[in-house]
């Protein structure tokens, strides 16, 4: 899976975590199986963005809350 998949499963695990939330609880809240939640979390699965908003609602967050940090762009060698 891409990079940005990556960073964005790390972002919501981050958010989650801090929140005290189980996977099971956060899928549960979202409507969604928990199986998606850790796949999202892992980095496996490409998600939609109607799914974004839902774990950002289930988390009582922003969409903006589980967007990873920029990736610093790469220096071009000369």
């Amino acid at each position: 899976m891409s990079d940005v998949a990556v960073r964005f499963g790390k972002r919501l695990r981050e958010v989650r975590e801090t929140a005290g939330i189980s996977q099971e609880k956060l899928a549960e809240l979202a409507s969604l199986h928990r199986t998606y939640v850790s796949s999202v979390e892992r980095g496996k699965r490409n998600i939609s963005i109607e799914n974004i908003e839902r774990l950002a609602v289930a988390l009582g967050v922003s969409m903006r809350d589980l967007m990873p940090a920029d990736k610093a762009p790469e220096k071009k060698r000369s």
